[in-house]
C-alpha cells in the first residue's frame, strides 16, 4: 500500500510538473518573435572530464517519464569506452524492489567547455542516434565535484547529482542558486530518495 501510495504521489506530482513546464515553455516562445533569440542554460567554463567520470546519485530531479520506474537509488556511471566516448549506466531501484538499468553513450558536443553533450541510448525513441545537438548541459559543479547540476537547452529537464548520498545545507543552497541561475525554478525539482540520505518525494524549495 505504501508504494502505490508513493507511486500515485509521484504520479500526481509529475503531471503538475509537466502542465507547469508546457505554460513556461508556452510563455517563453511567446516571449519572442524571433526563434533562438533566447539563450538557453550557459555550460559551466571547463570540465574536466576525468574528474566528472565515476558515480553520481541522483539527490533531485524535474521529474520525466521514464523516472516513474524508479523508487529509489537512481544513479548514474560514467566511463571512457574504447572510442573516446563515455560510456553512460543508468540504475535505480522500482518501486517493486528490482533493479532497472539502461546503457548509452555520451559525446562531447563542446570542445571549448567540454560541459555540453548528446547522450543517446539504443532504442530509445528520438535518444538512439550517437550524433545529434546537444541535449545534456552541466551548468554548475561543486568546487570539488562532489555535486553537478544538469540540465538541457531548453531548460525542460533538470538533475541534481552528486558523489554522497547526501548533501549539507551549504551545498544545497549553492544547488538552488545554480538552479535560478540556469533559469530555472527549484520548485519544479523534486527530492529522489536515497538510501543513506533523502527518503521523502518533495519539492526542492521547501525539502
Amino acid at each position: 500500500m505504501h508504494r502505490r501510495d508513493s507511486l500515485r504521489t509521484s504520479t500526481r506530482l509529475l503531471v503538475g510538473v509537466v502542465s507547469a513546464l508546457s505554460v513556461t515553455a508556452l510563455a517563453a516562445g511567446g516571449a519572442s518573435g524571433e526563434p533562438g533569440s533566447v539563450a538557453g542554460p550557459a555550460p559551466v567554463p571547463r570540465l574536466e572530464l576525468d574528474r566528472y567520470l565515476g558515480t553520481w546519485r541522483q539527490l533531485a530531479a524535474v521529474p520525466q517519464y521514464f523516472n516513474l520506474a524508479c523508487a529509489r537509488d537512481t544513479q548514474a556511471n560514467y566511463a571512457l569506452d574504447p572510442q573516446g566516448n563515455i560510456a553512460v549506466r543508468n540504475t535505480c531501484t522500482t518501486w517493486s524492489n528490482t533493479q532497472n538499468e539502461i546503457n548509452g553513450t555520451a559525446v562531447v558536443n563542446d570542445r571549448e567547455t567540454g560541459a555540453q553533450l548528446h547522450v543517446s541510448f539504443p532504442g530509445v525513441p528520438t535518444q538512439d542516434s550517437l550524433d545529434g545537438p546537444t541535449n545534456y548541459i552541466v551548468t554548475a559543479l561543486g568546487p570539488d565535484y562532489s555535486w553537478a547540476v544538469v540540465t538541457d537547452p531548453s531548460g525542460t529537464s533538470g538533475f541534481v547529482l552528486a558523489r554522497a548520498a547526501s548533501l549539507d545545507a551549504a551545498a544545497w543552497q549553492q544547488v538552488r542558486a545554480a538552479i535560478v541561475a540556469a533559469g530555472q525554478n527549484p520548485c519544479l525539482y523534486l527530492t529522489s530518495p536515497t538510501t543513506g540520505g533523502e527518503s521523502r518525494i518533495v519539492p526542492l524549495c521547501v525539502s
